[in-house]
């Protein structure tokens, strides 16, 4: 088998890139969502004939830190696309130290005694999504510092001026063409009464 060439090996690290982001968004995305969800209701009896008091805990009720972390984690998913080198592996270990704290929130919220009747799958979806996030930040951390920075290859290359030539007071001969000149300089150049198209 021979040597990988550098298409390849880029081909390679966008294709990463693209798992990458994706664990952190769905990650972030399914954690934020089950968060919001009732993880608990508690039925509060009252007196005949007043109805009993519905009290309904989300996730973010019960942890209140818990959304915030999961949409820093979706911000900082996306961030993995604006960073390269170095700073996007600093930035994955921060998306899974993030997303060991968010699995963390829906671990408690499957082991603890929240009261009233719990509904155990917001949690576990919490978890997963906190396992996930961690999973794309800690791949990111790893391998990230060789991936390609999105839309590099898109970028412009840097051009050096054209070289301009002057014609002196009272000199002959026909002026100097404007062939790869700006439109502005095309003008400036009418107004001086020379042609722009004369080859």
């Amino acid at each position: 088998m021979g040597p990988v060439s550098a298409e390849e090996r880029s081909a390679v690290g966008r294709r990463e890139l693209t798992y990458a982001v994706l664990l952190c968004l769905a990650g972030a995305g399914l954690a934020l969502w089950a968060a919001t969800r009732s993880w608990s209701v508690e039925l509060t009896v009252r007196p005949a004939p007043l109805p009993p008091v519905r009290d309904t805990r989300s996730g973010g009720g019960l942890l209140p830190w818990l959304p915030a972390l999961a949409l820093v984690a979706l911000a900082g998913g996306g961030a993995v696309l604006a960073t390269r080198g170095r700073l996007r592996q600093v930035l994955g270990g921060l998306l899974g130290a993030l997303g060991l704290a968010v699995a963390a929130g829906g671990g408690y919220g499957l082991v603890a005694d929240i009261g009233g009747s719990v509904s155990r799958q917001w949690p576990a979806l919490c978890l997963l999504g906190g396992l996930l996030v961690a999973a794309g930040g800690w791949w990111t951390a790893l391998r990230g510092g060789g991936w390609p920075a999105m839309g590099a290859r898109y970028e412009r290359p840097v051009r050096s001026a054209p070289a301009t030539t002057s014609v002196s007071a009272g000199s002959e001969g026909p002026p100097a063409p404007l062939a790869g000149r700006r439109t502005t300089e095309a003008w400036d150049a009418l107004d001086r009464g020379e042609d722009p198209t004369a080859d």
